[in-house]
């Protein structure tokens, strides 16, 4: 049975000023690095906040929610969060990282709010601003559509080895060594080294790119 919120009493949603910043925040927290109320990622929540205006915090996001049980934060609580301005409490939390994109909050949300895109938003802001706590799976999809943007497809092999190399740490790839010399021996990889490929799909990424810049 999901597991249902208890509903608290709430007062109307203002930001607080940046001095009161920290004040709100709850003790035991620690901000990651880089990340400030004056710049950075805080700067770029003004449209995550706006979708989010009208929540009503009952908690039916959390109680529909598939990975509620491993984050750190419900989703409600995150939204409390984001909508009184602390950013530093939001990028800390895993919760928006663990977001597997189901849209069931999103449906089942009686305000019909899109939780589901800010939770994207979120994720996005954190691999723009290049954020310590999120390198490895910013890293890690990167490289993927890297190796899609070359041949129009994932080559397993080459997107790993991508990985690998701007993790910068030989250490991580040789905990894959055995999983890898499985899937080699069943014939599931093939040995493919990094290639420059025919970049026939290097326009529509550009192009996409630049529809993100101007949004």
């Amino acid at each position: 049975m999901a597991k249902i919120e208890r509903l608290e009493t709430h007062r109307p949603v203002t930001p607080p000023p940046p001095e009161a910043h920290a004040a709100v925040i709850e003790a035991g927290e620690r901000p990651p690095a880089g990340v400030t109320q004056a710049g950075g990622p805080a700067a770029m929540l003004a449209p995550v906040q706006e979708m989010l205006r009208a929540c009503i915090q009952c908690g039916t996001c959390s109680a529909s929610c598939p990975n509620e049980f491993a984050m750190d934060r419900t989703p409600r609580h995150l939204w409390r969060l984001l909508l009184r301005g602390c950013s530093e409490a939001v990028f800390s939390s895993r919760t928006f990282a663990l977001c597997s994109t189901c849209y069931t909050c999103s449906l089942r949300c009686p305000r019909g709010l899109p939780l589901t895109d800010a939770m994207s938003a979120l994720k996005q802001i954190a691999a723009r601003c290049n954020l310590s706590r999120y390198r490895r799976g910013t890293l890690f999809y990167r490289s993927f559509l890297d190796s899609v943007r070359r041949h129009g497809r994932v080559r397993e092999m080459e997107f790993m080895t991508l990985y690998f190399a701007h993790l910068k740490n030989p250490r991580v790839p040789l905990g894959f060594t055995s999983l890898g010399l499985r899937l080699l021996g069943k014939g599931k990889l093939s040995l493919q080294l990094p290639a420059r490929g025919s970049g026939k799909l290097a326009g529509l990424f550009e192009k996409s790119r630049q529809m993100e810049t101007e949004a």
